[in-house]
């Protein structure tokens, strides 16, 4: 199995998987934007690395130096990944892990499936400048909405802010589980595919949120009412069936908020 790992953002989902994978023997590099962040990472086991998307130089060759590539970053940044593929595809990289959002689907009120319609969005664009690249083989996880630890769904919308679409449906997944399919896709070798990351359940917006807030004893939340509802529930069953997977968080309203991450 490879066992050298480069993690580019080694931010709220970045960091935590290197800590697991430190565990599971692997060797991790890790990248921050931040020089203020070295020692946190040292400590933990990570080597690190001040890198960024914007500005790409040759430092990042020794990053590269690894087998597999994990890219946890939220940028859309189109030429800066542009850059970024052109420096893998002069490394020692041959197997590349990109994290990506469930964002990129059509919501067409029906379930998604990973070939389900896409948005003519920056993320799709990126995504393949990836899996079009034939000098290294490319995983997509695409993420639904994440949660857990410091991300807290009772305190998603604070100051009385309205809550729209309270009829359309909650696609989320923690963190845990994040962390727990990415390892399984490396230890499997499970390349060249996209993946959809979501829990089973998929409760509405109305009945998840006034159980998050009142798990924590929040004011009940308002909602944006409407008419039109608008809504896509992404499947998970691929991700299942392949990587035989079963979520820790899998159903959404059997949670307690309060103390679920205690």
């Amino acid at each position: 199995m490879n066992k050298n790992i480069s993690i580019l953002g080694c931010g709220w989902l970045g960091k935590p998987l290197a800590i697991k994978l430190i565990k599971e023997g692997f060797t991790v590099k890790g990248s921050t934007t931040t020089p203020g962040k070295f020692e946190e990472l040292k400590n933990v086991g990570i080597q690190p690395f001040l890198i960024s998307l914007e500005n790409i130089s040759d430092i990042i060759n020794d990053f590269l130096n690894a087998d597999i590539l994990i890219v946890a970053l939220p940028s859309k940044n189109y030429e800066g990944f542009k850059n970024l593929v052109h420096f893998i595809e002069k490394s020692s990289i041959k197997k590349v892990l990109f994290i990506s959002s469930t964002s990129v689907y059509v919501s067409k009120n029906k379930v998604v499936t990973e070939d389900s319609e896409l948005q003519n969005s920056p993320l799709v664009t990126i995504e393949n400048l990836f899996t079009k690249n034939i000098s290294f083989e490319t995983t997509i996880v695409r993420f639904a909405g994440l949660f857990g630890y410091d991300r807290t769904p009772g305190n998603f919308f604070k100051s009385g802010r309205s809550i729209p679409n309270p009829e359309g449906f909650v696609n989320m997944i923690h963190q845990d589980d994040c962390i727990s399919i990415l390892e399984k896709i490396i230890k499997k070798n499970s390349w060249n595919k996209i993946y959809n990351a979501c829990a089973d359940t998929h409760p509405t917006r109305r009945d998840y949120y006034i159980k998050t807030k009142e798990d924590l004893g929040n004011e009940p939340p308002v909602f944006a009412e409407t008419e039109t509802t608008i809504f896509k529930i992404i499947s998970n069953s691929k991700l299942k069936s392949v990587l035989n997977y079963k979520f820790k968080y899998s159903d959404l309203m059997d949670i307690d908020y309060a103390n679920f991450d205690s």
